[in-house]
């Protein structure tokens, strides 16, 4: 019987480059959506999965994060004297429970598979998710809660994908599979490798590796003698295919809609997006874009 996945990683130690100069003092993955944190959605998503364990692999400049998952007194009583305890609870709401969250240093930029290797430690011998927060996923049931779902199912690797748009195949890490691609919503297929940004017409699918992943604990052993690959960075995709070797991995499609809030345009479309989804903004929002149209 598989574990049960109970530690997510979240690199978020990313500059922001292609989100400047709104990421120069306020790291990105706090920049709004809505009227709150990319963060705070990713951090409800992994809960909705049963995460009990974050870990967080940070960079410098960056503790405004750690500050953003703590109390702040002077707001709260401020907000408990004026009675508005609706915000109040609406501000508690992504506070930890006490060691619920680890925030780890990332001393130097090598990559995504250095950034998961940092996390080696808190991790231990345990399978364990990786989310990347720019991928914001808006899901009925949540984009993590559908890959534990497949884990449960298959064990070993799973991770998630979706059709790259046309053309664009060669800017993601592409998965090839055991069977055809059909492209359907929801498929859980056998992997048989992986490929970092190929060059266009080589790519052996489609489909490419969205944000999130479930991973086993042998991983770290691969990735602390992994050699540097695309970009002079330790890849995770190069790491993931060695491990492929000695172990099963699985793709899923999962059922939702992914938004690249490092991009511009992909940030602004989640905020449309998800203000659209809440019932108490939706019919406002509605009628605010309707009148800039």
């Amino acid at each position: 019987m598989s574990k049960r996945v109970r530690k997510a990683v979240l690199p978020v130690a990313g500059m922001g480059t292609r989100v400047l100069p709104g990421a120069k003092t306020t790291p990105k993955n706090l920049l709004n959506v809505v009227d709150r944190p990319i963060l705070s959605y990713v951090v409800e998503e992994a809960r909705a999965a049963g995460i009990e364990h974050f870990v967080f692999i940070v960079g410098r400049g960056q503790g405004a994060i750690e500050d953003y998952f703590d109390s702040s007194p002077e707001i709260e009583q401020a907000l408990e004297a004026k009675g508005k305890t609706e915000i109040l609870a609406d501000l508690r709401r992504d506070l930890p429970k006490p060691g619920e969250m680890s925030f780890i240093r990332q001393m130097a930029p090598l990559g995504l598979g250095h950034a998961v290797w940092c996390a080696r430690d808190v991790i231990g011998d345990e399978p364990f998710a990786v989310m990347l927060p720019d991928m914001l996923m808006a899901a009925d049931r949540s984009a993590l809660a559908q890959t534990v779902d497949a884990y449960e199912k298959v064990g070993g690797n799973v991770v998630v994908v979706e059709p790259a748009p046309e053309g664009e195949t060669h800017k993601y890490g592409i998965v090839a599979l055991d069977g055809p691609n059909t492209g359907e919503r929801g498929r859980l297929n056998r992997m048989t490798g992986m490929v970092e940004k190929p060059p266009l017409g080589t790519e052996p699918s489609n489909l490419f590796i969205s944000g999130r992943y479930i991973l086993q604990p042998e991983i770290f052993n691969i990735l602390e003698t992994q050699e540097r690959g695309a970009g002079g960075e330790i890849q995770l995709t190069d790491g993931m295919f060695n491990l492929m070797k000695i172990q099963d991995f699985h793709a899923l499609e999962y059922e939702g809609t992914t938004y690249d809030c490092g991009d511009k345009i992909g940030l602004l479309r989640a905020n449309v997006a998800f203000a659209l989804r809440r019932p108490d903004l939706a019919d406002e929002a509605r009628a605010a874009i309707r009148a800039l149209l």
